[in-house]
């Protein structure tokens, strides 16, 4: 395994699997991964309330319909820039401040949002979708400096926070110590008030290493009187020891952010396999969005942004062969779906795939799958996963991914296949919609980084 640290975690969980830990008694709070759409992909930091309203139509109409629900948008919505005349999104120089109100509580950009998320909420409701915002753990840093009072207490920020607990990535926040007087009211103030808008999903980031504040949050959703899912990043920190406060949140992630990379589609592979012990224990293991389609739309090509981590605006660099094997490792992964281009301007191809009834069928089944046979040698890297079916257990998913560049072309008997060989089966390749005829042995040929994604039952 390449990471230390995950191959430490996953040694640590399966001693404790082992052993007869209580992580074994715990079930996912939701039937099926959550599927939606998050903003961060296509805009970053900077959508605005004309493109959330564009995407929420969008959402509307081509999600919908085939159980999509959650309509999400990631961080920034609370940053207010001074735009320069004809700008569209923040460049340099332009000043940013950050929109609080008066408990230190961040609130809709006055120059993203004019009007708030009020109309945007209800023509959510109105479709029967639920809305959802990133926050940052902890309180602002602005908050702190202006010491503003915790809402119904006699703390204010000051008291509360830890001024050196800081992100990594981020300058926008100071951790807050949970032993402090005042420190539960203002995550249940932060609750309260999201409440009071209808949020219902709630992505929160830099805080899977923070158990105090991880159960802080879960206390202040329960004690809002209001349902809303809770998802938590970023995966790099994940720790065996925080299980319990974990089974807490609907959502984990496993991983970095997930870009449309060839390398990002390994590192998935990696993640899936070393924190499978994690799986169907109380929340769904997410391998972040889906970049298809029309992304980065916030960093129009220059010289600046050429050598940029994760590039500049375009439509998505995978092929066709790796957005199935993309969304083949998310369905068998039972991974929560949530797509990250934008919903006005990607290719229709994107949404075949994102509505295809056998890839939800196969993810809303809720079963994580795991490896079965992989044959790794000089001249092939093919890895075989199953999806059992979790009421049929002569019914599920096979996913044979070729790891390679180049075609493979592999023989499996049904051993390898994780099939019963004195079984009879029908076998219905998904991408390719043909039935493959059912032998003791059965040859694949698999274009490169491609995959057969097949569903199996008994005859």
């Amino acid at each position: 395994m390449k990471n230390n640290y995950f191959s430490t975690v996953f040694i640590i969980i399966s001693l404790m699997l082992a052993n007869g830990s209580s992580i074994a008694q715990y079930t996912n709070k939701t039937s099926a991964p959550l599927l939606g759409w998050n903003s961060y992909d296509c805009y970053g930091l900077d959508i605005n309330e004309k493109l959330t309203h564009e995407n929420l139509d969008a959402f509307i109409e081509k999600l919908k319909p085939y159980g999509y629900e959650y309509f999400v948008l990631d961080a920034g919505w609370y940053a207010h820039y001074d735009l320069k005349p004809g700008e569209d999104w923040p460049t340099d120089g332009d000043k940013r401040h950050l929109n609080i109100d008066e408990y230190g509580r961040f609130i809709p950009s006055e120059v993203l949002f004019p009007n708030g998320f009020k109309d945007i909420i209800d023509k959510a409701h109105k479709h029967n979708v639920k809305f959802g915002l990133h926050h940052m753990r902890g309180i602002p840093r602005e908050a702190v400096e202006k010491d503003l009072p915790i809402k119904g207490t006699n703390y204010s920020a000051r008291d509360i926070a830890d001024v050196n607990d800081i992100c990594a990535w981020s300058d926008l926040m100071y951790g807050v110590d949970m032993d402090k007087p005042g420190a539960q009211e203002y995550y249940n103030s932060v609750m309260e008030l999201m409440a009071e808008w209808g949020v219902e999903f709630l992505k929160y980031d830099d805080i899977v290493h923070k158990p105090k504040e991880i159960n802080a949050v879960a206390d202040a959703i329960e004690n809002s009187g209001w349902e809303m899912m809770l998802s938590i990043s970023p995966g790099r920190a994940i720790n065996p020891e925080y299980y319990e406060t974990y089974s807490r949140a609907e959502m984990i992630r496993i991983s970095h952010d997930i870009w449309d990379l060839q390398e990002d589609i390994d590192i998935t592979f990696e993640r899936w396999e070393q924190i499978l012990p994690y799986a169907d224990k109380g929340f769904w293991l997410d391998m972040d969005m889906i970049p298809f389609g029309h992304i980065r739309l916030w960093e129009p090509l220059s010289l600046n942004n050429l050598q940029s981590n994760r590039g500049y605006e375009r439509m998505d660099n995978f092929s066709y062969a790796q957005k199935k094997t993309f969304m083949t490792q998310r369905a068998m992964g039972a991974s929560p779906l949530f797509m990250g281009g934008t919903l006005t301007s990607s290719p229709q191809i994107v949404f075949e795939l994102l509505t295809n009834a056998d890839m939800l069928a196969c993810n809303q089944n809720g079963v994580t799958g795991e490896l079965i046979t992989r044959v790794d040698n000089y001249a092939q890297k093919v890895d075989v996963w199953k999806t059992p079916h979790k009421t049929n257990e002569n019914e599920g998913w096979i996913g044979v991914f070729n790891r390679n560049y180049y075609t493979e072309l592999i023989k499996l008997n049904k051993e390898e296949l994780g099939l019963d060989a004195s079984a009879s089966y029908h076998l219905y390749d998904i991408w390719g919609q043909r039935i493959i005829e059912d032998s003791d042995e059965i040859i694949f040929q698999i274009p490169g980084n491609d995959v057969i994604f097949v569903h199996f039952k008994n005859k």
